[in-house]
This record gives C-alpha cells, sequence and structure tokens, in this order.
C-alpha cells in the first residue's frame, strides 16, 4: 500500500513542476504568502542557532530561502523528496550554495530537527482514509527516528469549512494526532492552529533529561 501511494504522490507533485516550475503552484500552494506562512510555523520547532535540518518532502528547496532569511541562523540543510524531478530542479537552484544538499534516498541519517510541509495533504483516490491514517502514522515515525532534537509537520484540518473541503485531500483530526505525538514521540507538544489557514501545525520536542 504504501509504495502505491508514494508512486502516486510522486507523480501528482512532479505533473505540478513541469507545469508550473519552481513557482508555489509547482508545490500545490495557492500562494507564496501562504507557503511562507507555513514555512514560519514549522520552523518554530527550531529552539538554537547552530543545527541541522532535513526538510522532509523538500519539492523544490524554497525552505532553504525562508531560513537563510534568519541573520543567526547556523544550518546545515539537507532536503529529501521522492520526486526525481523536484530533486533536480531543487540541486539546479542551489549548486553554489555552501551547507546545501538534497538527498534521493534516507539511510541512518540522524537531524537536528526535521520539518515536513504538506507531505500529509495528497490522498487523490491511493486510499480510504484508514489506510491513509495508517500511512500518516509511518510518516510521523519515521520523522521521529530521523529526528534527534524535534521535528514539525502540518496537515489540513477537519475543523475545514465543508465548502472548500475537496474529495481528493485528507483532513486530519489535529486532537488525534496531537494526542498521538504526546503519548508516542514526546512530553513536550505543542498543537498550532490560530494561522489563517485551513489547517493546522505540530511541534514536537524532544526532551533532554538535565
Amino acid at each position: 500500500m504504501q509504495d502505491k501511494i508514494l508512486k502516486g504522490v510522486c507523480e501528482y507533485y512532479t505533473n505540478k513542476l513541469e507545469k508550473f516550475g519552481d513557482t508555489h503552484l509547482g508545490v500545490d500552494w495557492n500562494s507564496k504568502a501562504s507557503q511562507y506562512l507555513r514555512f514560519e510555523q514549522l520552523s518554530k520547532v527550531i529552539n538554537e542557532n547552530q543545527f541541522s535540518v532535513l526538510d522532509y518532502g523538500c519539492g523544490y528547496g524554497e525552505l532553504v530561502n525562508y531560513l537563510s532569511q534568519v541573520e543567526n541562523f547556523e544550518m546545515t540543510y539537507f532536503g529529501y523528496d521522492i520526486s526525481k524531478e523536484m530533486l533536480r530542479q531543487a540541486r539546479s537552484i542551489f549548486k553554489y550554495r555552501q551547507n546545501v544538499a538534497f538527498l534521493g534516498s534516507l539511510q541512518k541519517q540522524k537531524f537536528d530537527f526535521v520539518i515536513a510541509s504538506g507531505v500529509l495533504n495528497v490522498k487523490l483516490n491511493l486510499a480510504s482514509d484508514n489506510e491513509w491514517l495508517d500511512y500518516v502514522i509511518t510518516m510521523l515515525n519515521q520523522m521521529n527516528e530521523l529526528s534527534v532534537k524535534g521535528f514539525s509537520f502540518n496537515a489540513l484540518t477537519v475543523y475545514s469549512e465543508k465548502k472548500y473541503m475537496k474529495d481528493y485531500l485528507y483532513y486530519a483530526d489535529p486532537i488525534f494526532l496531537f494526542d498521538y505525538c504526546k503519548k508516542h514521540f514526546s512530553k513536550d507538544v505543542a498543537l498550532l492552529h490560530d494561522y489563517k489557514l485551513y489547517e493546522f501545525t505540530l511541534i514536537i520536542r524532544k526532551w533532554i533529561e538535565l
């Protein structure tokens, strides 16, 4: 089932890139402003100035530009995506940027922080809601394994207005996922559901005993 989902999602985003190029539309966001608003919420997981970060589902790597605006950040950025075309575009854009690399696979690497924007949304007709939730949980467990200090992700919310909800997208229950993250990953979990998009962000920070 997971292979089927990954193949379908990969084709969906590759087609978007081919149609719209390295723009917000190429990664299926309505505007650059909303893309950056998501980055603003997700990057709240980062609570230090020097760090490594994995952009899980990086697309063409726009998160590099967003994080580079924070003057006191000294980061080593890694982008990962299942779309080879996305990775090819990202490598072309950032080929001269130091401390930036794009990965086609994940082995046993560890990163201080993992950030995932939009990777849980596009269900299409690839799975039932229950099967997709299993897929979501698998993804979250992988993010947890990859991160040392914390991770963050966003998802469309079941609290969306019905008239704006689309059949091919997955709308998650923020309370369920908050509870799952709290029970399985960390005592330090924040649910952000107060910004002007029909979605939420979860911030999971790993506790380090003092």
